[in-house]
């Protein structure tokens, strides 16, 4: 399949596409905020450099873009029919980054939480749901949480 725009117009939008104050990191510590969460953003000095960190309850938070962190079965998540091969070895060191930050942070005592777009986005029109979940995870025990659009594919272990 041939791309319908030109090279240097493609290379413009995907320069433009912004990592960090994204919409649903927004979201996400808006939500946090109201409930009275404080945080600092982008640790430079953690493994992965989490979106979010809240020191008081030593937990981490990822807010992973579905089609860039690859999210196996998500309707965000498609790879792109042209230059097949560059896409999925990026997106594959992506994960390959992803796992050994959660590694290396949970083998550090940090706890980690991973928010997926396509929960953010289904979550927009009630967002109770997933604060609820959020909030129930610092307060809680749990080492790990992943958030995906459907509330039954949640992760949560205790490693």
């Amino acid at each position: 399949m041939v791309d319908k725009i030109d090279g240097a117009t493609r290379s413009r939008n995907m320069a433009a596409i912004k990592s960090r104050n994204t919409t649903p990191e927004l979201f996400i510590r808006s939500m946090l905020h109201k409930r009275g969460f404080r945080f600092r953003l982008h640790v430079k000095d953690l493994p992965g450099k989490p979106d979010i960190v809240l020191p008081k309850y030593h937990t981490v938070i990822f807010i992973n873009g579905c089609f860039w962190h690859g999210h196996s079965n998500c309707r965000l998540y498609k790879l792109p029919s042209t230059r097949v091969e560059f896409w999925q070895k990026k997106i594959n060191r992506n994960q390959s980054n992803d796992a050994r930050a959660i590694e290396l942070l949970l083998n550090s005592n940090w706890r980690v939480c991973v928010i997926w777009e396509c929960k953010i986005r289904a979550s927009r029109k009630d967002l109770t749901q997933l604060a609820d979940l959020i909030s129930d995870f610092l307060k809680g025990t749990a080492k790990f949480l992943e958030v995906r659009e459907n509330l039954d594919t949640i992760d949560k272990r205790n490693f």
